[in-house]
């Protein structure tokens, strides 16, 4: 029997001519549309060498230097988010959206490609309905529990649509969703240290509890506040576990301003954390936002958690997956409003009752979904006809 991953079928094009098999994936705008993407990809170099793949972005977003630094090549759409706030400010947008939808058009037709598969984001909606209508076999992933505008409207036409989370038959056909899980980054599940080792790695006791707060690259204006209020009042100097709190380069300057000559010993503040597979690996308890890829991430590590889901997102969709968790009692939710009465509270009593860590680790790590990459290349091949 031959074998795919060494021996990827050859497509013949319109001369009659062999060619490798030719991807195309779109969406970014944030790292958990970026690192599932990249995921992909890599994927699919892995089982099917040999194939050619082309990403489309968004102009001016990380994507446009993330993936090329990932050793994939890029093409940039003008396309941006409507203002729902600023109706008014929505003829810019739909001027940038004819453009895309242009450009999306050429490099379709120039790259004519087998699939397309789409991870949502900006990009994602011209880049897909363009395939679509070219008709180019498309494949959707949706990260999160409640599913994006832009996935919702492509999902009609798409041949399989690769879910992380139950329950998604009331935003997709029934008939084309397929249970995948999120794909992360394969360096965040090898730290290649054990915990203790993590610690001192980092700069902490190895003997004593660890919490990792962190609002992600960006950072979260509203952990940041608790922390500052927490070290301000004394309370992070009188307890007896460790914190790694990552404020995000935004926010790194008010930060150390506002702490001083007051950060306690068993405080680490840090702009950005360079090896998360250190820092999670470390930490007993992790304080963050709800992002998919984050959730995902904790699943698969089995880490006990406190999610705070941002409220400035859309559709509101990192409550719904701090609720997917919460609700199995896989993880601790804190809403954003409530983070500034609630959240140090949680924190401590939480990190301090071995049996609730234990019981949330168990549990969130009944919820996780292993080689998602690899199940939606299962899912390229079986729509290309691998």
């Amino acid at each position: 029997m031959t074998d795919n991953r060494q021996n990827p079928a050859p497509r013949t094009d319109a001369c009659g001519e062999t060619r490798p098999l030719r991807v195309l994936i779109s969406g970014g705008g944030t790292g958990g549309h970026i690192f599932p993407a990249l995921s992909i990809a890599n994927a699919i170099e892995r089982e099917m060498p040999g194939t050619e793949i082309l990403f489309v972005g968004a102009e001016n977003r990380m994507e446009m230097k993330r993936v090329p630094d990932a050793g994939y090549e890029i093409i940039g759409l003008p396309v941006a988010g409507f203002d729902r706030k600023h109706l008014w400010r929505n003829f810019g947008v739909l001027l940038k959206l004819w453009k895309s939808l242009r450009l999306a058009r050429r490099v379709v037709r120039t790259f004519k490609p087998d699939i397309a598969i789409g991870v949502g984001g900006y990009a994602s909606g011209p880049t897909l309905k363009t395939a679509q209508r070219a008709g180019v076999p498309t494949l959707l992933q949706e990260q999160n529990s409640y599913a994006g505008v832009t996935n919702k409207l492509l999902a009609a036409k798409a041949k399989a649509i690769c879910v992380a989370y139950p329950g998604m038959e009331r935003f997709f056909p029934s008939d084309r969703i397929v249970m995948t899980g999120n794909p992360v980054r394969k360096a965040i599940l090898e730290p290649g240290v054990s915990q203790s080792e993590a610690k001192e790695k980092l700069g902490f006791k190895p003997d004593k509890a660890l919490v990792l707060v962190t609002g992600g690259s960006l950072g979260a204006g509203t952990l940041n506040n608790v922390m500052l209020k927490v070290i301000a009042d004394g309370s992070a100097a009188k307890v007896d576990f460790q914190i790694l709190w990552q404020c995000g380069g935004a926010h790194i300057d008010r930060c150390r301003e506002a702490v001083g000559d007051q950060l306690p010993e068993n405080v680490i503040l840090t702009d950005f954390v360079s090896d998360m597979a250190v820092a999670y690996r470390a930490a007993d308890l992790v304080v963050a936002r709800a992002g998919a890829g984050t959730i995902s991430e904790l699943e698969l590590l089995g880490k006990p958690s406190i999610l705070v889901p941002s409220p400035n997102v859309a559709e509101d969709h990192q409550r719904h997956n701090a609720e997917a968790l919460a609700d199995r009692g896989a993880a601790d939710m804190v809403l954003d409003a409530d983070a500034a009465e609630r959240l140090w509270t949680d924190i401590q009593t939480i990190v301090e009752n071995p049996d609730t860590l234990q019981l949330l680790s168990e549990n969130i790590s009944k919820l996780a979904l292993h080689d998602s990459d690899k199940l939606i290349v299962g899912q390229v091949r079986k729509i290309v006809g691998r």
